[in-house]
């Protein structure tokens, strides 16, 4: 009797010990986070993608690790970023730009990668469908292509005697094609001439501004880029610099000084990427994850940035916003 005790105390040990093993060696998930921004300028989006993944239950460090590479507004690097993220063998790879995406679709076809703010997600040929993505791609669209109407409109409210606007855009970059036309259509409409100013690197912006302003507009709507949300402090301080009014795509702009700003809420955006990686994480398919539609759109003004370039706004234009900033 005492030996079978013995026994059957020796294999109960043995199985905690193995059990307890096999947690240590258990592999620990490995998230890739590719950036098209510096830290300090996509910070508010890092914590709130960690915030979430904290109330998911991952604490970075212990049940997660998590490998940050950054373009910082340079999309010339995508493709070597996106190589390092893969040699890592990470798990899941996070990004938030159209150019990122692109690169990491050239990289892989294996690896999940969950896009935080999409813009034309089936029309840039990311995914089949919203409903089915079909390949690695998934995550969120931004809806931003059918918002640039929306910002000339708003922008026409805040300063009624608008009669040109200057559009400051990046080469090369198809969604600001789609964006033009969908301003040319809204500025007949509204009865305002715009003109846009192109920039290829974040080195020609105080070049590009000098050039807008020679054509004397009395506001300015800059679309969104990596390039553009990466150097926003730069942007603002030269829109306030030139008393230029202008409208932006993302409140990040307005608490920068910007004057408004119309749009998704990408920090609701990266909360959201999170919940995509929870899943990946539990063994869903990326193909099987419908890309969603943003749910939180913000009106944000600040009025301090309008006092300061000596612009009175409308009360009735005040009363919509979402937040004013006083």
């Amino acid at each position: 009797m005492k030996k079978k005790v013995t026994l059957t105390l020796c294999a109960t040990l043995l199985a905690l010990c193995v059990s307890a093993e096999a947690q240590q060696l258990k592999k620990v998930p490995r998230i890739g986070y590719l950036s098209p921004f510096t830290p300090s300028a996509n910070a508010a989006l890092l914590e709130a993608f960690r915030e979430e993944l904290r109330e998911l239950g991952y604490v970075e460090g212990r049940n997660i690790s998590i490998d940050y590479r950054w373009a910082e507004g340079t999309s010339d690097r995508f493709p070597a970023l996106a190589a390092e993220l893969i040699s890592l063998s990470v798990d899941v790879i996070v990004t938030q730009s159209n150019a990122a995406v692109a690169a990491l679709q050239q990289a892989t076809r294996t690896i999940p990668i969950i896009v935080v703010a999409m813009g034309d997600p089936v029309g840039s040929g990311f995914v089949a469908s919203l409903a089915r993505p079909g390949g690695n791609i998934t995550g969120l669209s931004n809806l931003a292509e059918q918002l640039a109407g929306k910002w000339l409109e708003l922008l026409k409210e805040a300063v009624p005697k608008l009669s040109r606007v200057a559009v400051l855009a990046v080469s090369q970059t198809t969604a600001h094609r789609t964006f033009w036309t969908e301003i040319q259509a809204a500025a007949q409409t509204l009865q305002v001439t715009p003109q846009r100013v192109e920039i290829a690197v974040p080195e020609q912006i105080e070049y590009a501004f000098t050039s807008l302003i020679g054509g004397r507009p009395q506001g300015l709507i800059v679309l969104p880029h990596a390039v553009t949300f990466d150097r926003r402090t730069q942007i603002v301080a030269l829109a306030s610099k030139h008393r230029l009014p202008g409208m932006y795509s993302a409140s990040l702009y307005v608490e920068a000084g910007g004057l408004m700003s119309y749009g998704t809420s990408l920090t609701d955006l990266s909360r959201r990427a999170a919940t995509y990686v929870d899943k990946i994480l539990k063994g869903t398919k990326p193909a099987d994850l419908p890309v969603e539609q943003p749910t939180k759109f913000e009106f944000i003004i600040n009025q301090k940035t309008a006092k300061q370039i000596g612009l009175t706004i409308p009360p009735n234009v005040l009363a919509r916003a979402d937040k004013v900033i006083r």
